[in-house]
């Protein structure tokens, strides 16, 4: 039957109250849930201090329709070439803001932060065949996810990497067709994130499990169909070749593998790439959800698939290394649980829904949003409170001049709010790190060399500091130096 037909024949009558009564369902009162606690969980999240040169990125792509493949914000760098992994994201974020402001810039991270969450819970649902035991899994999917939002690339990533282990299930369960669906997610996907990395080497996980078929105890493997092999293999090398439609090739491809190997001052100071400590929030959580996991399979005698236990394996081992990819093992860990605990108690039954009070929730959900979206007063606050905004306005009326040393959080935000003043430093620790820049500040920053080196090398003229951090005490006893500005934030010293 064609398309046409479908939509004017005898059944369409029929259709749409089918429609109607699922926009009231469970499942989408469900969604206004998490829709209400993706707006609470970021609305006093609008001072990550990366946000900004992902913005000034932005803006330069949508003036310039050009994509910058080297440093043009700093003057330490000497225009070293670095990789646009982030520019398709970076455009959708300075189009947030160009329509919308600050406002529009939450409502970017608003939208992002729901549809990982609705997405997650899509899911886990449909991974465990359980609506109720869904919503458990998008909790977990928050609780980890809290390490992460922000106005940052991420988001895009990691919602992409939550869609394609949806469009695998689906491949798995109803038609391997849907396999085909990620080459062009991972086209979008290498454009947006390095995450997409992560989201491959899960789909080869799935891959590489489908050749086998053992048991062994609880542990069990099935070996998939050959056509659903092949059109897995076949979809993976689309997307492999999908991974080449970038910028700059190959080199974008292997950005990610070359920060995990050739970057290990980031890695190691930055705290975002630090080690999970254990006795953090999210390191209990990862134990204890770890241990539920094979507690339950041990003691509701339920079996654990290889390819979930690969996954487990992978994400454990990420967010071990770097407590930001507690992240990505919230995604890969919660429908496992899910599945586990499918059958503790009843499903959603579509019967027996109550659509009235269904509407309800859903109503309250949208009003509770549009009552707890941040004004852009509250916004501006929050921007002042995290980034040195009085600075910027006493160097710009007093027409500072000359070489700044900011400091490394501080960043972001004079590559956006000072572009006339080229920074020392900022979030983007590649380039720094590949130059060395990076080693002669932190080495000046955490006191472990002669002040007077780094300030004399770089002919540094004036510098930016957080007020707290140590360099703050130490520069006005260095004699020729004076503090021309101070607030809360942060303090101006300029030589004298």
């Amino acid at each position: 039957m064609s398309a046409s037909a479908t939509v004017v024949g005898p059944r369409s009558s029929q259709s749409r109250p089918a429609l109607w009564l699922y926009a009231f369902s469970f499942p989408t009162a469900v969604a206004g849930l998490l829709l209400v606690l993706a707006v609470l969980t970021v609305q006093s999240r609008f001072d990550d201090p990366d946000m900004w040169w992902h913005l000034r990125t932005g803006q330069i792509i949508w003036a310039t329709h050009s994509i910058p493949l080297a440093d043009i914000f700093s003057y330490t760098t000497n225009h070293q070439a670095s990789i646009p992994h982030e520019w398709l994201a970076q455009t959708l974020i300075y189009m947030a803001y160009r329509f919308g402001g600050y406002s529009g810039l939450m409502l970017w991270l608003c939208f992002f932060t729901a549809a990982l969450y609705v997405a997650g819970y899509a899911l886990c649902s449909l991974y465990s065949g359980n609506a109720k035991v869904g919503f458990l899994g998008a909790m977990v999917i928050w609780f980890f996810a809290t390490s992460g939002l922000a106005v940052r690339p991420q988001m895009v990533g990691y919602f992409f990497l939550t869609i394609e282990l949806l469009l695998t299930h689906l491949g798995r369960t109803r038609d391997p067709r849907w396999f085909f669906c990620l080459p062009p997610l991972f086209a979008v996907w290498v454009n947006c994130h390095g995450s997409f990395f992560v989201g491959f080497a899960v789909a080869g996980i799935f891959l590489f499990s489908s050749f086998f078929d053992f048991q062994m105890g609880g542990l069990v493997a099935t070996r998939w169909s050959p056509r659903e092999r092949q059109m897995l293999a076949l979809a993976l090398l689309l997307s492999a070749g999908a991974l080449l439609l970038n910028p700059v090739g190959v080199r974008q491809v292997l950005y990610p593998l070359s920060t995990m190997l050739h970057q290990p001052l980031g890695l190691s100071q930055v705290e975002e790439w630090m080690p999970l400590v254990l006795s953090d929030p999210r390191g209990i959580g990862l134990l204890g959800l770890l241990g539920s996991i094979f507690l339950l399979a041990i003691v509701r005698r339920s079996e654990l698939f290889w390819d979930e236990l690969l996954l487990l394996a992978m994400g454990t081992w990420l967010a071990a290394a770097h407590r930001r990819m507690t992240f990505v093992f919230g995604i890969l860990a919660a429908p496992i649980l899910c599945r586990l605990l499918s059958t503790a108690w009843d499903g959603y039954d579509a019967k027996t829904d109550r659509r009235g009070a269904n509407a309800l929730l859903i109503a309250a959900s949208l009003v509770v949003c549009f009552w707890a979206f941040p004004s852009r007063q509250l916004l501006t606050r929050q921007v002042e409170e995290g980034s040195p905004v009085g600075a910027v306005e006493f160097i710009n009326l007093h027409h500072l001049s000359g070489r700044m040393l900011n400091d490394y959080v501080y960043g972001g935000y004079l590559i956006w709010a000072a572009p006339e003043h080229p920074v020392f430093v900022d979030g983007r620790s590649d380039v720094f790190e590949w130059t060395g820049v990076l080693t002669d500040f932190l080495k000046w920053a955490t006191l472990q060399s002669n002040p007077k080196t780094l300030l004399d090398k770089y002919k540094i003229d004036f510098c930016l500091l957080a007020k707290q951090s140590p360099m703050a005490r130490v520069l006005p006893l260095l004699g020729d130096w004076k503090s021309v500005y101070m607030d809360a934030n942060s303090v101006i010293f300029v030589r004298d």
